[in-house]
């Protein structure tokens, strides 16, 4: 794995060049997991990582961090030096930075706003600007690596699903049915689970509805979302499933979605802009008369975290690259009565798009 951070890395370091960036200021966060394959708490004691053009990285780490960062990959990829309770962080951090201070500097989205103003203290002719999208163009096209990863963790939220509809829902709690869930993706492999979203008859129509004391009725439509990570990389399936037969407006209402949703995935090929994957789904829905109960974008990236750079919305003309990987998961949802979500993680390849989940997308029926 050191390879893959050490080349990392060097793009960081190339990319900082590139924007005219003095340097790169990335506390814990996914971005350096991504970087460095460092994963601290996020303390309100400084952590640091400072990669500036020219120059060997470099971690900064509190005392009593610094076993846990010698532990790490870091270690062998990064110089690591630690200061002491009492000692001033940031004064160490201008020390180093003081050769391009008086700079521009990116500055990772999840920094404390303790470690900022710290940095603006000490380093008051600095300009400090968002890094996000110098990370999110490193971050986005994933490597066969983390493809790998990301496979493994969406054939077990389909094992998942499997054993959930195995077991059956009918009078049970949408928390009892979210727990089921979570046991099931831990004993499909995952080594954490993230969310559950449990959402049955009327419920369904809330797109991140929590799990409530509600029991799942016969008749039931139930939109099932739910996620873990494998790896540190994560899962995110979405399944609409009916608890007996399905009345016939469930039946059309899901078929819709179901079309929207092989669209917007047949739409997928390197070079096309994002919206147009979006574009692909709504204009499905739109025809049927549904577009205004599509409430939300068609899709996400996914990687370290759940929700992540590329997305495919309206306004992103941003061209889709190989390893680029994400969600496509139209909706629809009629206030009061019941929703259809249907998604899965897919990623570019040179040929198209390919599926990382493979669970049904046909309307299931449910005990």
């Amino acid at each position: 794995m050191s390879k893959h951070f050490g080349g990392r890395l060097s793009r960081a370091a190339d990319e900082t060049a590139r924007a005219g960036l003095a340097g790169l200021v990335v506390t814990p966060s996914a971005d350096l997991v991504y970087l460095a394959g460092y994963d601290p708490p996020p303390l309100y004691r400084l952590t640091a990582l400072l990669i500036r053009p020219g120059h060997d990285p470099l971690l900064v780490v509190p005392e009593l961090e610094q076993p846990r960062a010698l532990a790490s990959p870091a270690a062998k990829l990064v110089e690591v030096t630690s200061w002491r309770d009492g000692d001033d962080p940031y004064e160490l951090v201008r020390t180093v930075l003081s050769s391009s201070g008086s700079g521009t500097f990116g500055v990772t989205d999840r920094m404390l706003a303790v470690h900022l103003l710290g940095f603006q203290g000490v380093l008051p002719g600095a300009k400090f600007i968002a890094a996000s999208p110098l990370l999110a163009t490193l971050r986005a096209r994933k490597d066969p690596s983390e493809i790998h990863l990301l496979g493994r963790a969406a054939r077990g939220a389909d094992e998942a699903f499997r054993r959930m509809v195995r077991e059956g829902l009918e009078g049970r709690t949408e928390q009892d049915v979210a727990r089921s869930i979570g046991t099931h993706l831990v004993d499909a492999g995952h080594e954490s689970v993230a969310f559950t979203i449990v959402g049955s008859g009327p419920n369904g129509a809330s797109p991140h509805h929590d799990p409530t004391t509600r029991e799942v009725r016969m008749g039931d439509p139930v939109v099932l979302d739910y996620g873990g990570r494998v790896g540190g990389y994560c899962s995110d399936i979405t399944r609409t499933v009916s608890v007996g037969e399905p009345s016939e407006e469930f039946r059309e209402v899901y078929e819709i979605v179901r079309e929207a949703q092989e669209a917007a995935f047949r739409a997928v090929a390197p070079g096309v802009p994002a919206q147009e994957i979006d574009r692909s789904a709504r204009r499905i829905i739109e025809d049927a008369g549904y577009g205004d109960l599509f409430i939300h974008r068609t899709g996400h990236g996914i990687g370290l975290e759940e929700h992540e750079p590329p997305y495919m919305v309206e306004g992103n003309a941003e061209p889709l690259e190989v390893g680029m990987t994400f969600s496509i998961e139209p909706g629809i949802y009629l206030d009061g009565r019941f929703g259809v979500r249907i998604e899965d993680i897919v990623t570019v390849t040179a040929d198209g798009g390919q599926r990382l989940n493979n669970a049904p997308r046909e309307l299931t029926v449910v005990g």
